[in-house]
């Protein structure tokens, strides 16, 4: 025995120690039982004043094996004695550990050189969460862990589908070198850096994308919005083909559109003016300002029958209708092209344009308002140095296009996919992110055999893209709050990286069942994660408080109690350590 019960308060239960215990032995975030004939209570010494012990009751043990949670209290007869070894590994670690199941993860630092190793199914079957400052060890402990998994060797996670969404492109060195230490597993990279000519460059084709994906794509803020970008996708069925083949469907379009003015009632310039505007912008070869109108004994461009006259009357008010009425056709079916057909920016612009004419905003000065901020927008995508991430080259599926992101150059399957996001700003990245995960979200529903194919989306930053945004409002749902409520039935799988918790979206942040916490400071993140997370105690979030580099607290449903583990340092490392201040400023005398 290490000591007597002298005290029970709710989870506490305190201890009287021995003298000899407290001169030999470090004892706190040690385990002790506390037994008696029918239970054995284990409890987690967590303060020890005037030679009495707090310790927070934490499980029981059946046998060998450990239980959390405590229905009974144990009592003041209880024999109190620390916990041999053998027996915390298997309340700190798994009990039998077996290569093929079990993933190691680093070392107790309480219990010296135990190894700490954690379930896999457990583990990445769940959404995941890992919180910590700067530069408390966040990337080396993501890289570690990454590491250890694709080590394994017999048998291979062949089939794992990693995804990276990396903020500063640092896990590039840390993973490109798997496939020399074990053969099969390999590493796919993806860039921004335009420069970059050793990476290969992100590429999305844009048929791909959804009425969503635009909206979001264009900073949509109103439903009024949606209307116009569904009509522009309609309309690029239309308009990525050459105008010889369309040019009918185009004339429909804008002779609607100038009826609508034309019978609209305004004041004769008001209806000349806009006409004008419309023809000079939004024409083709048979339907424009110059468009020559024929009358038994003379011929007149269309600009000449706009004339108004001394009462203020477009003179020619009927034959212009009946003229261009005459540009009507009911021979094209309006329907989303769904990834069906190849186009462009420029094809999805000029779809655009036509848009706003079809939808009759021309006539509504607020519409007209709304929809021309997605106009500027598109054109500014269309022309801007950003749409060479949309510059796909050939036509393909979503389905290819998905296995080409899984898939090497060599024609390897790639467990690991990299993209560094670091060189487009946190409106695009955030874009970016979401599209691809819709993508793969989409897929994996599609599946024939439900969760077959497993996608891990790993976001670093994760505050920059995973926040409490207008989506909801906006279409109805956020795509990264869809995949922590549904995505485990599918098998996608979320991975928050964050020095930020208290600016996720608390939705997705409660949805997490694994947590890696290093060492956080900032009070309204520890005080966001004691409300957030479920289970989480003030002993946890006192841990969290003094943790060394390379150090965190595990805890959640693949962890049987809250357990600090330190890390082993990856090999290679990412490049995340800071900015070598010494070295760049001091330089030698010659």
């Amino acid at each position: 025995m290490i000591g007597k019960v002298v005290g029970v308060e709710e989870n506490i239960i305190y201890v009287r120690l021995k003298q000899d215990i407290l001169e030999s032995r470090e004892l706190i975030h040690h385990y002790v039982s506390l037994k008696t004939e029918e239970k054995n209570v284990i409890g987690e010494i967590i303060n020890i004043k005037n030679e009495i012990a707090d310790i927070h009751l934490v499980g029981q043990m059946q046998g060998s094996a450990f239980v959390f949670g405590v229905i009974s209290k144990p009592g003041f007869s209880s024999i109190v004695e620390l916990v041999p070894e053998f027996l915390v590994k298997n309340i700190i670690s798994v009990a039998n550990y077996e290569d093929t199941r079990d993933l190691y993860l680093g070392k107790s630092p309480i219990y010296k050189n135990m190894d700490i190793h954690v379930n896999i199914n457990k583990f990445f079957s769940q959404h995941f969460s890992v919180f910590g400052s700067t530069g408390t060890g966040k990337s080396c402990g993501i890289a570690r862990i990454f590491q250890n998994l694709f080590s394994k060797e017999n048998p291979l996670p062949y089939k794992a589908s990693i995804f990276v969404f990396d903020a500063y492109g640092e896990y590039h060195t840390a993973f490109e070198k798997l496939s020399d230490k074990v053969f099969g597993i390999q590493f796919k990279a993806y860039t921004t850096n335009v420069d970059d000519k050793d990476t290969e460059l992100l590429k999305i084709p844009l048929w791909l994308l959804s009425v969503d994906d635009i909206a979001l794509l264009l900073g949509a803020e109103k439903h009024s919005q949606i209307q116009i970008i569904e009509k522009a996708l309609k309309l690029v069925t239309i308009f990525a083909q050459e105008e010889k083949q369309v040019i009918k469907s185009k004339n429909d379009i804008i002779a609607r559109a100038l009826l609508d003015i034309l019978s609209s009632g305004r004041p004769s310039t008001a209806i000349r003016d806009q006409i004008f505007s419309i023809l000079s912008y939004y024409n083709t070869s048979e339907l424009n300002l110059e468009t020559l109108i024929e009358q038994p004994g003379y011929t007149r461009p269309l600009k000449h029958c706009m004339n108004i006259d001394a009462s203020g009357k477009i003179r020619e008010m009927e034959l212009i209708m009946n003229f261009i009425s005459s540009y009507l056709t009911d021979d094209y079916v309006l329907t989303l092209p769904n990834g069906t057909f190849k186009y462009n920016l420029n094809d999805l612009k000029d779809a655009f344009d036509f848009a706003l004419i079809s939808e009759g905003v021309l006539k509504s000065d607020k519409v007209y308002d709304e929809a021309n901020v997605l106009k500027v927008r598109m054109h500014s995508l269309a022309s801007g140095d950003e749409s060479i991430y949309f510059d796909y080259p050939n036509y393909i599926t979503r389905e290819d296009y998905i296995k080409s992101l899984l898939t090497t150059k060599e024609g390897y399957k790639a467990q690991i996919i990299n993209f560094n996001i670091n060189y487009i700003d946190d409106r695009l990245a955030k874009n970016i992110t979401k599209i691809y995960s819709k993508l793969l979200f989409d897929y994996a529903k599609a599946l024939k055999n439900r969760a077959s194919m497993p996608f891990h989306i790993v976001l670093e930053e994760a505050h920059r893209y995973v926040q409490n945004d207008n989506d909801n409002f906006l279409l109805g749902y956020n795509i990264f709050e869809r995949i922590t409520k549904e995505g485990r039935k599918y098998g996608v799988l979320l991975g928050l990286i964050s020095q930020r918790p208290s600016e996720l979206s608390e939705t997705c942040l409660s949805q997490c069942s694994n947590f890696l916490i290093f060492r956080m400071l900032h009070p309204k993140d520890i005080e966001y994660i004691r409300e957030i997370v479920p289970n989480i105690t003030n002993e946890t979030i006192k841990k969290i408080k003094i943790l060394q580099p390379g150090t965190c607290v595990a805890f959640g449903s693949a962890f049987k109690v809250p357990v600090i583990i330190s890390l082993d340092m990856p090999n290679p490392s990412p490049s995340s350590s800071s900015c070598d201040i010494r070295a760049n400023w001091f330089v030698r005398k010659k």
